[in-house]
């Protein structure tokens, strides 16, 4: 794992958009795996402000996302899909037609997952990109997650629950489901690019790059990719 350690978020994001507007240039056509929340905000910034600036081509790329909350539509302000169209793809011109992310109002969950897994088998990332739960999670891979999991659906974890109120009006809207991305298929990605910031990140940062390889810990996995950067503020980074 390649570690990259920044004096602040803005630095951090910075050195995000490098890595991921250097994929797109290399390949046009790259796929690109995506994440939500707030840390990776500062990167879709950059690449918005790079496209403005320098012209850089999304119009041939396609994404995949993470996970999406169960229950809620691609309309709703909170649904990730809703996130990435304004935090990300329309900045960048990118095509709804492009962009793949989980229904979050399938009526059949099981059929979902299929049908996800089998979009992802039929799509490799070129890169995939990921934030850090503070009990280690990636994606809504929660701690106890086996290593070879698929696509799945998944009830979070309290820590969790309460990282993301900080974007609802209230606790008690945040949903308590999600369908996500397993595993095997973040770690089927020719490279990873996992960011971290503020103190609170600290000791997850610590237990995926120094600790176990444990299912304890679903972040500590990135230890077996071929290809992994991790960016980390002084603060995420501080226990290194």
């Amino acid at each position: 794992m390649k570690i990259i350690v920044t004096k602040d978020y803005k630095e951090l994001s910075a050195k995000a958009a490098e890595v991921m507007i250097g994929v797109v240039k290399q390949d046009p056509h790259a796929v690109l795996g995506l994440a939500t929340g707030t840390t990776p905000l500062g990167l879709y910034a950059e690449m918005i402000a790079d496209h403005k600036e320098n012209g850089t081509d999304y119009s041939r790329v396609r994404t995949a996302n993470l996970d999406e909350y169960k229950g809620l539509p691609k309309t709703h302000p909170q649904s990730y899909a809703y996130f990435m169209r304004k935090n990300l793809f329309d900045g960048l011109g990118i095509a709804p037609g492009q962009t793949n992310i989980e229904d979050g109002t399938a009526k059949d969950a099981a059929a979902e997952c299929a049908r996800y897994d089998a979009l992802l088998e039929a799509l490799p990332r070129d890169i995939q990109l990921l934030g850090l739960g503070s009990n280690g999670h990636i994606a809504f891979n929660e701690p106890g997650t086996p290593f070879g999991s698929g696509t799945h659906t998944v009830t979070l974890a309290e820590s969790t629950v309460k990282d993301n109120a900080r974007l609802f009006d209230d606790i008690s809207q945040v949903p308590r489901e999600a369908f996500t991305m397993g595993i095997r298929q973040i770690m089927q990605a020719k490279k990873i690019l996992i960011l971290a910031s503020g103190e609170n990140k600290a000791d997850a940062v610590f237990k995926m790059v120094k600790g176990e390889v444990t299912e304890q810990v679903p972040a500590s996995v990135l230890q077996l990719h071929p290809d992994c950067i991790l960016i980390a503020d002084r603060q995420a980074a501080a226990k290194l």
